[in-house]
């Protein structure tokens, strides 16, 4: 089955229902509610580095995944290749499970708890993870936040939200693509050292941070006290040589996993509802919609100043008034149309708006049904209002001041 097939697969059981964010995340969609714009709704609000972390830690996990694939491939033992994951694996759990042959994959927590000094128990925060449950399955993740048995308060402060991290403010305009690549290369067999410098480059990109990079280079994200990680002592620079080296080599894989879960269920029930409302319901981005309502301001004041001028002037004959639908129709469209953030000829024309005046096509059918629906009853609103103001204006008697 080719991958045209398989989206109409896809499209057909969405026939009836908005699609999931799995379904976005793992491009299975078609515009207006693909992963193209979702990225952009999570642009605009200055949070597109919660999307970018998570594309980047499955390219990680999708790089070890092709790591593991080719020493089966090979013919070789795992048990044997990397005995401090097998071992690290048939312990803890590994989302690799059915990959490496240990049977059914369980949920790894993630844990990197030899990056923790001092007592475990005592420095054990409390979990905020937005999944039901989260505190049995992250407590391996609670040592992390205890790097050294510092006071908190030396942290630097840090927001309450993944959506409302402090420094950012929200773009109208594009700024910056740093989509994570969908392909990874091959021209060479996967080494350790690749999934040592893929996990590297996750940290000090999202988790590291900000007060020690430059501001170019990171882009940290929110994460509750029992997911944050606070050093990478491995290098890629070097092969790990000693045995607790090794012993923190075998957490690679599954390093970002519960900290990439967390994300997803923060922007599932945050941002993705909100991206759903905005392109289900609605054609039009914030800025169209502002300028529209200051369009249609403007020619509502020009329509109303003609209107009296019609009437004090007693201009004859009286069918002149008529014209005044022109202006009523347009203005109230523009106010309409931002009040609802729809314009119902962009939908008619089958377009919805990605970034300010710029547009594509409609594909998925649920939602071009969801907003011709839409698109019709703002038509009739308009229509409706526009009759009811010029005939207002028409019947009002003329009075030459």
């Amino acid at each position: 089955m080719d991958e045209k097939q398989r989206q109409d697969e896809y499209a057909s059981s969405r026939a009836d229902r908005l699609p999931s964010l799995q379904e976005v995340l793992s491009r299975r969609t078609r515009p207006p509610v693909d992963l193209f714009m979702f990225y952009l709704f999570l642009q605009r609000e200055g949070a597109e580095d919660i999307l970018d972390f998570w594309l980047d830690v499955q390219q990680h996990e999708n790089l070890c995944r092709a790591y593991f694939k080719d020493i089966r491939k090979s013919g070789r033992n795992l048990k044997e290749e990397w005995p401090e994951y097998w071992d690290y694996a048939r312990r803890r759990g590994s989302i690799y499970g059915t990959v490496v042959g240990m049977g059914e994959a369980k949920r790894s927590t993630g844990s990197m708890d030899h990056l923790m000094t001092g007592d475990d128990e005592k420095y054990r925060p409390r979990s905020t993870s937005p999944r039901p449950g989260a505190s049995t399955a992250l407590s391996d993740h609670t040592r992390v936040a205890s790097a050294s048995p510092k006071n908190a308060n030396d942290d630097p402060p840090r927001s309450t939200t993944p959506f409302s991290l402090s420094g950012r403010t929200p773009t109208l305009f594009h700024k910056r693509a740093s989509r994570a690549p969908t392909i990874i290369p091959r021209s060479q067999a996967i080494t350790r050292q690749n999934l040592i410098a893929s996990a590297e480059r996750i940290y000090y990109r999202y988790l590291c941070p900000a007060t020690t990079v430059s501001s170019t280079e990171n882009h940290e994200i929110y994460l509750p006290p029992a997911l944050r990680i606070h050093s990478f002592p491995l290098s890629s620079a070097h092969e790990p040589r000693s045995p607790a080296e090794m012993q923190l080599m075998a957490q690679i894989p599954d390093m970002f996993h519960a900290q990439k879960d967390y994300c997803f269920r923060a922007m599932e029930q945050d941002a993705f509802p909100r991206f759903l409302r905005s392109k289900a319901f609605g054609n039009l981005t914030p800025v169209s919609a502002l300028v529209r309502l200051i369009v249609g301001l403007i020619i509502l004041w020009i329509g109303l100043a003609v209107g009296f001028s019609l009437i004090f002037l007693d201009v004859h004959p009286k069918s002149k008034r008529f014209f005044l639908f022109i202006p009523y129709t347009i203005a109230i469209l523009c106010l309409i149309s931002h009040q609802y953030e729809l314009d119902p000829i962009l939908v008619f024309l089958g377009q919805s708006e990605t970034t300010p005046f710029r547009t594509l096509h409609i594909r998925e059918p649920y939602v071009r049904k969801l907003l011709l629906g839409r698109a019709v009853w703002v038509s009739v609103l308009v229509a409706a209002f526009s009759t009811a103001l010029t005939m207002i204006f028409w019947a009002v008697p003329g009075h030459r001041l």
